[in-house]
């Protein structure tokens, strides 16, 4: 059967939006559709590749697992690959899976079940009980190692509780993910900083894992569940009694997950999960069924792109339909305006959604999302609910094609985009929302920590213009609060306490509360460390910024530019003379033996664990870094080395053996004792 023009078109135009959301996805690590949206343009294509296996092409995405890992990390290479599983979407889906197992295999399997976290596919590899490498999926074949970055997750045990030879070599694969609460958290402080919030916690999971500080990845809370061997065991031929096995040995598996003997049991654990999931401190968006005996997961094999002997099952995502009344745009305090729409009120996961995130006039152009439209939402578990796309053959001819304005909503300044950014902006440093804003940042519990200085509070400030930048803070007085709304006398004398407690916060927090972009809290106690006092900071060159350790060109830019601008600098002035902490200069010490040089380890250390290692070149004043560049002073070298070992030759950095950096440590030891 030959397929019509319309039939061609459709799979091109398929092929075309699936690779773009794999680059999206894999490539930039930037999402912008859900899961669930994405298998059922991948099923739609596969459906139709079937029906016409003449249009198949090698480039075709059904053919791949999907686009190149992304830049800045060293490649790892999967063996086996890190296989993507088929999806199923119904009963009948699922029962068709048993029926073709049972027909390969000859006989009845049993199974088992595991929920479907949605988080990030990684590989773990322990060689002699210690873990040496950690890589993300990657497009399967090839992902990044993240070694340092998984290390931070409190649930991954550097070296394995046991002494079971079978388990002294082993590469284990999980998912590593983000729980509710801390992705709630997460974003609340992203928010405070001015900072793009994420719009899931699998989004939030993946740009942490992508972060280049493991400092900042450890702040994340991240956790992870094992759930996979890739290479046999001796002895053991089940799933199940292999996990029990890995759990034992100190690496953290579902406590939900169940051996079933029949199909009719699959099915039930499927009913139950559906609502139950829900109740879970992590999200869950489906469930996994594995056949259980590794001689029959062998003997059923896999394509190049999924095994034969499992499937996933996922949920529907939780959606509903309703208009949008209005897009809203919000000014953030770093200046970026956020499109929102409101929506006429919807119940959904528990709560009444009025409003729902656009992102950014990009997306509404791309989703094509009007005024009066009626849309579909989804929170899917998720904190914050998005507009997921409109319902055109919904519409009556009145819907309003949205337009980014040309002036800020709340000051009335031009607004501009800058080339090669996504966000619209508002340049006016007086916008009352941007000044809101900094003030609600400058107060916050992780910077000068204010108790009573809130939202509402600031509001009104400002309004009344009492309060026109957070210097203004300190020299607030009793007669200009008493005359508010709900400021008793003991309110404000409370609230005048924590403002004069909060004069002596550490330089660092001081730093972070300005509000500068680019400079989240770990930066500032750089700047803090490195400068010491703001004086010498605010006189700093951008050459000088740049040599500090994890100081970027752009946050030497931003830094010059903020401390460059008349109005901050007589901030900071006003700041110093109500008495906020402007640092102080420390006598200096002897430096240690090891200052200023960058260390990287690789293979595996016989003598001492890694991070008895890492901790020692600390203490001499040295950095350990999870990869090589042109700024690595030595590479020490383990057995069994790997990538880093040949970055350091190709770029001429010192290698030195385990013995050579002991005797290093001893020569260094014994001219500090004499």
């Amino acid at each position: 059967m030959s397929a019509s023009r319309e039939v061609i078109e459709r799979i091109k135009k398929l092929r075309e939006t699936i690779n773009y959301h794999n680059y999206r996805y894999y490539v930039l690590n930037q999402p912008v559709i859900s899961d669930y949206e994405y298998d059922i343009l991948l099923k739609e294509l596969i459906d139709l590749e079937k029906k016409y296996p003449e249009l198949v092409t090698p480039d075709s995405p059904t053919q791949k697992v999907g686009g190149k890992p992304a830049e800045g990390f060293l490649p790892v290479e999967h063996t086996p690959p890190m296989l993507s599983l088929d999806n199923t979407y119904s009963e009948e889906e699922i029962i068709s899976f048993h029926n073709r197992v049972k027909k390969a295999l000859g006989e009845e399997s049993s199974y088992t079940l595991e929920l479907k976290i949605d988080g990030v596919a990684v590989s773990l590899v322990y060689s002699d009980f210690i873990l040496v490498k950690a890589s993300t999926r990657g497009n399967g074949r090839i992902g990044d190692e993240i070694t340092q970055n998984i290390k931070t997750i409190r649930s991954v045990p550097l070296r394995l509780i046991t002494d079971d030879r079978r388990l002294k070599n082993l590469e284990v694969r999980g998912e590593v993910f983000m729980p509710k609460e801390a992705f709630v958290e997460l974003n609340k402080e992203r928010e405070k900083n001015g900072l793009p919030l994420f719009a899931n916690p699998r989004n939030a999971s993946a740009g942490s894992l992508k972060l280049l500080d493991p400092k900042e990845v450890a702040k994340r809370n991240l956790d992870i569940i094992i759930h996979t061997v890739p290479q046999s065991i001796e002895g053991i031929d089940s799933h199940f009694s292999m996990l029990k096995i890995l759990n034992k040995a100190g690496l953290k598996t579902s406590s939900h997950t169940r051996y079933c003997k029949t199909i009719e049991d699959v099915l039930k654990y499927r009913l139950e999960w559906e609502n139950k999931r829900k109740n879970l401190p992590y999200e869950v968006d489906g469930i996994v069924i594995k056949i259980d005996k590794f001689s029959h997961q062998r003997e059923l094999s896999s394509t190049d792109k999924s095994p034969r002997w499992a499937i996933a099952y996922k949920y529907p995502a939780e959606q509903a339909t309703t208009r949008v009344v209005d897009i809203v745009p919000q000014v953030g305090r770093t200046g970026i305006i956020t499109p929102v729409a409101v929506l006429e009120p919807v119940f959904l996961s528990g709560s009444t959604i009025s409003r729902a995130t656009l992102h950014n006039a990009d997306e509404i152009a791309r989703k094509d999302i009007r005024i009066g439209d009626n849309v579909f939402i989804e929170k899917g578990g998720e904190v914050i609910p998005e507009v997921i796309k409109s319902i055109p053959e919904a519409r009556t001819g009145k819907e309003k094609v949205f337009e980014m304005p040309e002036r800020c909503p709340s000051c009335g300044s031009k607004i501009v985009r800058y080339e090669g950014e996504i966000a619209y902006r508002c340049i006016n440093a007086g916008c009352p929302s941007q000044v809101k804003g900094r003030i609600i940042h400058f107060a916050a519990r992780n910077a000068m920590d204010i108790e009573g200085f809130g939202e509402k509070l600031v509001n009104v400030l400002v309004d009344k213009e009492l309060v026109k930048n957070y210097a203004d803070i300190y020299f607030l007085k009793k007669e200009d609060l008493l005359p508010l709304e709900r400021m008793a006398e003991k309110s404000v004398n409370n609230l005048l306490n924590a403002i004069e407690k909060s004069k002596g916060r550490s330089f660092d927090r001081v730093l972070f509360a300005l509000g500068i972009r680019e400079i989240g809290s770990h930066t500032a106690k750089l700047l803090a460390s490195h400068f010491q006092i703001m004086k010498r900071l605010q006189n700093a060159k951008y050459e000088e910024l740049l040599q500090i350790s994890e100081i970027g060109p752009a946050a030497a830019e931003s830094i010059i530019k903020f401390f460059s601008d008349h109005e901050n600098r007589m901030i900071i002035k006003r700041l110093k003379e109500a008495g906020v902490n402007m640092g102080k200069e420390e006598k200096k010490e002897t430096p240690k033996p090891l200052f200023g040089k960058t260390f990287v380890l690789t293979g595996t250390l016989s003598k001492y664990a890694r991070d008895d290692v890492t901790r020692l070149i600390e203490n001499l004043g040295g950095r350990v870094s999870s990869s090589v560049s042109s700024n690595t002073d030595f590479v020490v070298v383990g057995e069994s080395p790997g990538s880093k070992y040949e970055k350091a030759k190709e770029l001429g950095v010192k290698t030195i053996s385990e013995e050579e950096f002991i005797e290093m440590i001893s020569n260094i030891k014994m001219q500090n004792s004499k």
